[in-house]
């Protein structure tokens, strides 16, 4: 491996937010160029990363050559640089969708919001590789200043929407703050790694117990794990479009990568899941109520876009719930989810950018015929149906699989039935959705204008095109990608 490429995967990106900035400013000729030519230089060079990795090992690179605890560190092991490589493409094929979407939305203010798109993406890198848990910190609020600003750009209730988000977000970083800053006072170090080695003497402290309860509540109010889920449904709702397409499918799986990398690189497996072995189980059971809540939020829903971030809430405990089951079908389940739901989400909220485009609205009473309006827009739709309720053969079915296996082997049947009953209850909802887009009731209310059949702007199609066929081919070859990247990534229990 090039030793510069783990830095060169962040540097395109925040270079690019410059240039896009001022050239932007010049013509609106020069966004798109610069957006697109630095998140596929990035985008190639973390698979080259990823392939490294998976052959070599774990790679350590030192920011400025200052060596640790006193430098920053960035770590590339499997699962960081699996995360690396999701980060990076996903942020790809979404600009494919935002770049029209933003035109429309925001004419003449693209170069400012893609400014801030890009430095949140150089954020989430710098998120996933970070080892130094104060950097980490750094980066979270880089990452969450940034999404403010891209949500409160929206009209409406977005600014109103952006401020509550605000205030939760920064309960949250708060939280994880003094987490950082209890590990701190105990070990003298920030780096992660001599956290972790310097703790095990130190389990039985109630310092360290405090610790870690403020850096695991200070996640969950990131990743809206239910209850502490309220300023998710409508900042993704009221966000731009554009913005709600990176947004929804990365920001909640990275904060739940990050749990896993506090519980296994900073703490162990030992200290959360049988020191606090009674905290364990009540965790999981909050995981089945979130799953079991969110999902009959979901249904109750009027709007496509304002069900889909309920869908995201039901996820991300799928995933929580999955890791602190504490054995490695439950472990292996919730990382594979993690991929699984990015591109999931991606999928959802492309076809909801694709619809809101032409339409203007994603309300049910607005959807009326939408297969012969929009086809291909509406087929994706139903392959990522079909991959979140877990039909083989998409990938969703086997992320779920594992989920289900972790919960019977740890006898958590509570766990196991919140995974079917949400399967199921999102098979109701998606079926709602598309009976109401076969349906031709209300269509004397469509305007004549956009009444035929014409789909969405051509440079939204590819990315929708994209993320349905990687669905379906993560999910046929789930074995080899299981073997060979998913089972490296997962941490030993």
């Amino acid at each position: 491996m090039n030793h510069n490429l783990p830095i060169l995967v962040l540097t395109f990106p925040l270079l690019a937010a410059f240039a896009v900035n001022l050239l932007g400013k010049i013509s609106k000729k020069h966004v798109a160029p610069w957006t697109l030519a630095s998140l596929v230089l990035s985008s190639v060079a973390s698979f080259f990363v990823l392939i490294d990795v998976l052959e070599n090992g774990t790679f350590k690179y030192t920011v400025g050559g200052w060596l640790p605890p006193y430098g920053i560190e960035l770590v590339l092991d499997p699962l960081s640089a699996l995360m690396l490589v999701l980060v990076s493409w996903v942020a790809l094929i979404a600009t494919f969708s935002a770049l029209p979407s933003i035109k429309k939305e925001m004419p003449g203010r693209e170069h400012l919001f893609f400014s801030l798109y890009l430095i949140l993406i150089c954020g989430m890198m710098g998120l996933v590789i970070t080892g130094d848990a104060f950097n980490l910190y750094v980066l979270l609020e880089i990452t969450s200043i940034t999404t403010y600003g891209l949500i409160a750009m929206g009209r409406g209730r977005a600014p109103l929407s952006s401020f509550n988000y605000i205030i939760m977000g920064t309960v949250g970083a708060c939280f994880y703050l003094l987490g950082v800053g209890y590990l701190y006072l105990i070990t003298g170090t920030l780096n992660m790694g001599d956290i972790a080695r310097l703790l095990p003497p130190l389990y039985e402290s109630p310092t360290v117990a405090t610790a870690f309860c403020f850096l695991m509540v200070g996640l969950w109010i990131k990743m809206a794990f239910f209850p502490l889920h309220g300023w998710l449904p409508n900042a993704y709702t009221h966000a731009p479009a554009g913005a709600s397409v990176l947004i929804a499918p990365l920001m909640t799986k990275v904060t739940v990568y990050l749990m896993i990398r506090i519980i296994f690189s900073v703490f162990s497996p030992q200290y959360a899941f049988l020191i606090h072995g009674r905290v364990q189980t009540l965790i999981v059971w909050a995981a089945v109520i979130a799953i079991v809540a969110a999902s009959l939020i979901a249904l109750s829903q009027r709007d496509l876009v304002k069900m889909l971030t309920y869908v995201v809430i039901a996820e991300v405990a799928y995933m929580v719930g999955g890791v602190w089951l504490g054995n490695t079908n439950g472990l292996t389940g919730a990382v594979f989810h993690i991929v699984n739901d990015a591109l999931m989400t991606l999928c959802f909220f492309l076809v909801s950018s694709a619809i809101l485009y032409r339409f203007g609205s994603t309300h049910f009473k607005d959807l009326h015929q939408l297969f012969r309006k929009m086809p291909i827009t509406l087929c994706v739709l139903v392959v990522g149906a079909l991959s979140v309720v877990g039909v083989p053969p998409t990938c969703g079915f086997f992320s779920k699989w594992y989920l289900l296996l972790g919960g019977i082997e740890a006898g958590h049947y509570g766990f196991v039935g919140a995974l079917i009953f949400s399967s199921l209850v999102n098979a109701v909802i998606f079926f709602r959705v598309l009976e109401i887009a076969f349906s031709s009731a209300g269509e004397e209310s469509v305007p004549a204008e956009i009444s035929g059949s014409r789909e969405t702007h051509p440079l939204m199609i590819p990315s929708l095109v994209v993320v349905a066929i990687a669905l379906v081919v993560i999910g046929i070859n789930a074995g080899s990608f299981l073997s060979q990247v998913i089972r490296v990534a997962v941490p030993s229990l």
